[in-house]
């Protein structure tokens, strides 16, 4: 079963619900407004960070009075590449915390039927056995560039796990892998590695390049996930999961750096060639994420790899006209 549109165990979430989603302008949120809206939702619940700081825990708590949402979908955060997370560690861990910490008490505040905290990867240990299960997590030392926005997530699972324990509170956490997908970031200094890969190529083929430079040897593998299937597993989430424990959200599947760079190099057209510089640094070789847990629930991924990365290029083409 895949149909997060189908109601189950959690029924009472339907198309009547009010459902705040906290960061809808982001990567994940914009996607699951999008599912929302394309599943018949009639109540979604959004506000920009200008109409409401969710750092600031008066004007947090008035949300929650005011709109008194049934259900959230917290996935507002402080987000950046590792050179940013390198530069403002600071305002990455405060930042983050504060937004958990003020939506996790509304939610308990205003008795919310439901919270879904939306995590990452990167809270796993460095050095961890692959395919990462759930129960790696705390096991190990975490990846040192992006160390407090890890930290504050994994405060934010905490959070959820412990309201749960003294309050009973139904909060649960998804982890996914690596996202891709319409509202990406394309800025080569701060980008993730897939939307920097289409944005080289893209500019390669327009300016006659005779070749696409990446950095180490194109072996690492990686895990990549389309935004909008994502999407699909929160809401079936919602629908589905009620236990404390979090929940790998990914696709089961990886793919090396260099086989992802001929993928983009042949639906870019770009015709010349890849080169390695190899006094740089591979990073992490492996990162995939064990999903048998959210697949024994009957959830998995529809977008192919091929196909979500069409979609963003065309939509990175018609954002550059």
């Amino acid at each position: 079963m895949n149909d997060s549109d189908t109601p189950s165990g959690d029924s009472y979430f339907h198309i009547d619900s009010r459902i705040y989603v906290a960061g809808h302008t982001g990567l994940v949120g914009s996607a699951i407004v999008r599912k929302l809206r394309e599943q018949g939702y009639r109540h979604i619940i959004t506000r920009t960070s200008q109409e409401c700081d969710l750092t600031n825990q008066a004007l947090t708590n008035r949300l929650f009075e005011q709109e008194k949402p049934e259900f959230v979908f917290l996935a507002a955060a402080k987000v950046g590449g590792i050179q940013a997370n390198h530069t403002y560690p600071a305002d990455f861990i405060y930042i983050n915390l504060a937004i958990e910490t003020n939506v996790i008490k509304a939610a308990h505040d205003q008795r919310v039927k439901k919270l879904l905290f939306l995590g990452s990867s990167c809270i796993y240990p460095k050095e961890c056995p692959q395919p990462i299960k759930e129960e790696y997590l705390l096991t190990g030392p975490l990846e040192p560039t992006n160390e407090a926005y890890a930290i504050a997530k994994i405060a934010g699972l905490k959070m959820c796990q412990f309201f749960r324990k003294q309050y009973g509170n139904n909060f649960i956490s998804a982890m996914p892998t690596n996202l891709y997908g319409p509202n990406d970031n394309y800025d080569l200094e701060t980008s993730h590695v897939l939307p920097a890969l289409i944005r080289k190529f893209h500019e390669a083929k327009v300016s006659n390049s005779p070749f696409v430079e990446l950095w180490g040897t194109g072996t690492p593998r990686r895990e990549f996930l389309y935004v909008d299937d994502l999407a699909d597993a929160l809401i079936f989430l919602m629908k589905n999961y009620e236990d404390d424990e979090h929940i790998n959200v990914g696709t089961g599947e990886d793919i090396s750096i260099l086989e992802l760079a001929e993928m983009i190099k042949e639906i870019v057209g770009f015709r010349g060639e890849i080169t390695f510089d190899r006094s740089k640094p591979d990073g992490t070789m492996r990162k995939l994420l064990d999903v048998s847990k959210i697949s024994r629930l009957g959830w998995k991924k529809r977008i192919t790899l091929k196909d979500g990365i069409n979609e963003c290029y065309r939509n990175y083409c018609r954002a550059e006209i």
